[in-house]
């Protein structure tokens, strides 16, 4: 007795705590003459990136750390006017890390000793003509610019190119399910839900040099913009009949 009393008990707390749940969730409620599919289905756009993200900056030795600094402050100006004379926009310019630690020599059972300072200061730079940014960065690296790394290839306002992928995942989907229906003798009766996975461009990888000198006689560095693709995955539920 005692026993069957803690399990009413027990259901009864269980009803109640699922009788909350379902006020909160809402279960889907299916037909009783209906059938429960579940497809999965990627959409595909592509593009020519419009956008290179690129990190340059400037990193500098000195004995001193205030000398380091200051170093590098002049050459970090003359990097940023360059910029500004190449037209890129005050916006697309953005200060990323500044950065002063100091330099150590190692001897063995010795404690380390403080042989100079280096600083750095790197800044974020969005070129939006791609085919300009390689001219630009050889620009930078006349005007001090040693430390540089991308660049990082994407697109501006993708929406448009992912709203084609979302209409190519759907159409997949459906044609799927048809193939499902079709198979199993059955209909697609309608669409019940449709569940966003992802919905974002690959990051293009990004390779990173440094430089330290730079011939006026060099060709200029080539970007190459290619092309890339905007992928949408989708579940998406149909009842079938």
């Amino acid at each position: 007795m005692i026993r069957l009393l803690l399990s009413a008990t027990a259901a009864g707390l269980t009803l109640a705590t699922l009788s909350a749940s379902a006020q909160e969730v809402r279960p889907m409620l299916l037909p009783a003459d209906g059938t429960l599919l579940e497809v999965s289905a990627d959409g595909v756009s592509a593009r020519t990136p419009d956008l290179a993200v690129i990190q340059a900056g400037v990193v500098t030795q000195h004995a001193t750390a205030g000398e380091a600094m200051r170093q590098n402050g002049t050459r970090m100006a003359a990097v940023l006017a360059a910029l500004r004379k190449a037209g890129v926009a005050e916006r697309d310019v953005q200060t990323s890390n500044i950065a002063l630690s100091p330099q150590y020599r190692y001897a063995q059972n010795e404690p380390p000793v403080i042989t100079g300072y280096q600083a750095s200061n790197q800044v974020t730079v969005r070129f939006r003509d791609i085919a300009k940014s390689g001219t630009i960065l050889d620009a930078l690296v006349r005007e001090g610019a040693n430390n540089i790394s991308g660049p990082n290839l994407t697109i501006d306002k993708p929406e448009g190119a992912l709203d084609e992928a979302r209409a190519a995942a759907v159409a997949a989907a459906r044609a799927r399910a048809d193939l499902y229906a079709k198979a199993a003798g059955l209909r697609v009766d309608r669409i019940l839900s449709i569940s966003e996975g992802g919905a974002m461009p690959p990051p293009m990888p990004m390779m990173a040099a440094r430089a330290e000198r730079f011939s006026a006689d060099a060709a200029a560095t080539p970007v190459v913009a290619g092309e890339q693709e905007l992928r949408v995955s989708l579940s998406v539920r149909f009842l079938l009949k």
